[in-house]
């Protein structure tokens, strides 16, 4: 049983196990704490910065990002203070400034009392929260996408532009993004995503798609089953 750790959030008593984060907490109470790269299928990563609370921990007061920093014994939270909305209203301007019409972030912004951005508006959609690209290595486990270049120009992509070709197709990067900036479409039995084509399979029983080819032969390598195993018959069938 793990140990458990008491701190104070807002005041409050709160009971977390040692080694949790402090986003993880004032979840389990309840709490709500505004985050856009915060996943909990997905290890901490402190990208976006729209979790950022305040700590006093002994004589010190700082300002972590609440999903990497962990709990202990004795921890004092506060994340409804003026300089945590501060500084959450600042990381929605730069947002908002590389994605300025997103119903995520507009909703965000009216929460925090953001009018607009003082940014220069430089639309590139990607807020860079990483879910994208983490999702693909820690989940599906293919590392088919990452991260290029530096500062303002960083981005995500396929390793040198090119046809991804570790990517099986399974959207799970379209899928988990909050601001919806991958492309992912299906028609006449092909899905494609990263300016790649993905035939797909049918169900053998009854015609529907099921799958992407590669995906179901990834599925298919570490399950042990046959792709003849795979593609008998769908969910719909079963």
């Amino acid at each position: 049983m793990s140990e458990m750790v008491t701190l104070k959030i807002n005041g409050r008593q709160v009971q977390a196990p040692a080694g949790s984060t402090v986003i993880e907490a004032a979840r389990g109470a309840n709490i709500q704490i505004p985050n856009l790269c915060s996943n909990p299928e997905l290890e901490p990563y402190g990208a976006c910065r729209m979790c950022m609370v305040e700590i006093i921990h002994g004589k010190r007061t700082r300002l972590v990002a609440s999903c990497i920093y962990e709990v202990s014994e004795g921890l004092e939270v506060k994340t409804d203070t003026q300089r945590v909305n501060n500084v959450r209203r600042l990381v929605i301007e730069l947002m908002l400034s590389r994605n300025p019409k997103h119903p995520r972030l507009l909703e965000l912004a009216a929460q925090h009392g953001v009018e607009g951005t003082r940014f220069e508006i430089d639309v590139r959609g990607c807020i860079l929260c990483g879910q994208c690209v983490r999702t693909c290595r820690e989940v599906v486990g293919v590392s088919a996408i990452g991260f290029e270049s530096r500062g303002t120009l960083r981005r995500v992509a396929t390793p040198f532009n090119e046809s991804p070709a570790e990517c099986i197709a399974c959207g799970s990067c379209a899928y988990i993004c909050p601001v919806d900036v991958i492309p992912l479409k299906e028609k006449d039995g092909v899905r494609t995503i990263w300016k790649t084509d993905f035939p797909m399979l049918q169900c053998r029983s009854c015609g529907r798609t099921i799958a992407p080819k590669r995906q179901l032969e990834h599925f298919a390598k570490i399950t042990g089953q046959s792709l003849d195993d795979l593609t008998k018959s769908c969910v719909h069938c079963r």
